[in-house]
């Protein structure tokens, strides 16, 4: 889901999980070490002489007698990212001109104008501007399309999301000027936002399910995830929460940390949360509890899948391995290698494995690589094709890779953290005629056109009301399909009918992010979200296994 300025919409369908490469890299932040000047490996110093120079003289080589000129530095970068697919998928090299983007995403706030959007048909359209930032002040409104920044046209051109990124972010205090399409006005609206410091959110929404049943999604584990997550379980103990469902299903990870200090707050006295294993013994570490958490006890129940990797999984394995919380939903990603962030004078960066981490029982989480690059990134697809979304895959449970809890519970590893209760994957309403509605925008651009014209009868509606009377009229689910139409896809009544129920579902919910934000978009899209309706079940069963029972 967007959260955050100027942040695109990510979907992730049955086929296909997309973890941001640059997230499940940025696991830790380790020492920072400069490379000025070429220093041999003490392991294998004579080794790594040697290779220096070989490579050395061919680059000037290539630079001095090549018949075509070429672009050393390009050349250069090229070889490094082929030279590390030699080691593992999660080592990499990043460039100087795709450092900052990497980092953004991570960073606790940044400077820009504060609004979220998405691209449909080639226009950047505003689905909300970010309540308290320059752009609400400023006038902005959902459903604005920006035509022009600072004079340039940017509609019509073909721009992408880091085109976006570099017109509208920039330093706080500095001013950018937008022209603006308004629905039922015909001239632009001219704006000059300055730019402020905006804050991004990774707990994407908290909120009591039940008089005794706080609910908690965690999106990522970034600079200011920790914070937020106290604000949000302090906020539901205070409602008097006496059971919490922790969502943190297609969490791509991040800072360890933040993951570590979260799940301090659920364990208990010195237990142990997690360690890591290197070469020798300078990157080992061995992390246990510290500090007396708000929620050490009441049931737990935590909410896993495959699009759930690194930190995510850090929080997960430790809080199974001390029977803290019972793991409900699906196998998850299988990410465990640790990554150390090292600048390199041009201001680019190499992210290197150093270790591995293990969950307190002994496991690595870390799934296999070792039949290459392709094999590892089509691992998500396999799982699908080989029906492990809807059976548990029995071949992963294997007596060599069985670990005990601290009562005595077996677990196993191999790659992943395996749930306690298997959840499978809900697909009886989906259809590929939904999969192109959202990969076309249709429903986005549908919900977003209604809100607009119901404006002011919406605004007004107390959220109870909306939830327990608004309703996705027959008339409305053909206007979704006149507008995808509209938009090149082909409607199928088959795959129409299939899926017409959870569409009225993710339009009311999309219809309420517009009036409530997120607020109200999570409790709605909740209410045909199997895995959420499965979790609520589990909270005895969580008790008995606290209370060594199960």
């Amino acid at each position: 889901m967007e959260h955050g300025e100027e942040k695109s919409s990510v979907r992730n369908s049955a086929f296909q999980i997309k973890l941001p490469l640059f997230i499940s890299l940025a696991l830790v932040v380790g020492l920072l070490l400069g490379a000025t000047m070429f220093s041999p490996s003490t392991t294998n110093p004579q080794g790594t002489a040697k290779s220096y120079l070989k490579f050395r003289d061919v680059l000037s080589y290539i630079d001095r007698d090549y018949v075509d000129t070429v672009d050393v530095e390009e050349l250069t970068d090229f070889a490094i990212t082929k030279m590390l697919e030699k080691l593992d998928p999660h080592t990499a090299y990043i460039p100087a001109d795709e450092l900052a983007m990497a980092r953004s995403y991570l960073e606790g706030d940044f400077e820009g104008i504060g609004v979220e959007f998405n691209i449909f048909k080639d226009t950047i359209y505003v689905i909300t501007p970010l309540s308290g930032g320059p752009s609400e002040a400023a006038g902005i409104q959902a459903g604005d399309k920006i035509i022009k920044v600072d004079g340039e046209t940017v509609a019509g051109i073909g721009i992408n999301n880091e085109g976006v990124f570099k017109r509208l972010r920039g330093p706080k205090g500095s001013k950018v000027n937008l022209s603006i399409q308004r629905n039922a006005i015909k001239k632009q609206l001219s704006f000059t936002i300055e730019r402020s410091k905006i804050p991004t959110n990774s707990v994407d929404v908290s909120y009591m399910v039940d008089d005794k049943t706080g609910y908690i999604k965690v999106s990522r584990f970034s600079a200011n995830t920790y914070e937020e997550f106290m604000a949000a379980l302090n906020s539901l103990k205070s409602k008097g929460m006496e059971q919490l469902l922790l969502d943190l299903r297609g969490n791509p990870g991040g800072y360890m940390d933040h993951a570590i200090r979260m799940a301090d707050e659920f364990i208990a006295g010195d237990k142990m949360i997690v360690y890591t294993d290197g070469k020798g013994d300078r990157y080992d570490s061995k992390t246990f509890a510290q500090r007396e958490g708000v929620f050490e006890k009441g049931p737990l129940v935590l909410l896993l899948d495959e699009g759930s990797a690194s930190a995510s999984e850090i929080v997960a394995g430790a809080l199974q391995d001390n029977d803290r919380a019972l793991i409900v939903g699906r196998r998850s990603f299988g990410k465990g290698l640790v990554q150390m962030p090292i600048p390199l004078n041009d201001g680019s960066e190499l992210r290197l494995t150093i270790s591995r981490y293990y969950t307190p029982s002994g496991r690595s989480i870390q799934k296999p690589y070792s039949e290459g690059m392709d094999d590892y990134q089509m691992d998500i697809l396999n799982r699908f094709e080989r029906g492990e979304y809807f059976h548990p895959d029995s071949s992963l449970y294997v007596d060599s890779l069985k670990y005990k809890t601290l009562s005595g519970r077996a677990v196993y590893g191999g790659g992943g953290i395996m749930p306690d209760v298997f959840v499978p994957r809900d697909t009886t309403e989906l259809s590929e005629y939904l999969s192109q509605l959202y990969n076309k925008n249709v429903i986005r651009e549908y919900t977003l056109g209604y809100y607009q014209k119901h404006r002011k009868e919406l605004d007004k509606m107390p959220y109870e009301k909306f939830v327990n009377s608004f309703e996705v009229t027959d008339r409305m689910l053909q206007e979704v399909v006149q507008t995808a139409t509209a938009s090149g896809v082909t409607y199928n009544e088959a795959q129409f009918k299939r899926s017409s129920n959870l569409l009225r579902n993710h339009l009311k919910a999309f219809i309420a992010r517009s009036v409530y934000g997120n607020d109200g978009f999570f409790p709605v899209l909740h209410q045909s979200d199997e895995e959420f309706q499965q979790g609520l079940k589990y909270f005895r069963k969580a008790q008995s296994m606290a209370a060594g029972g199960m």
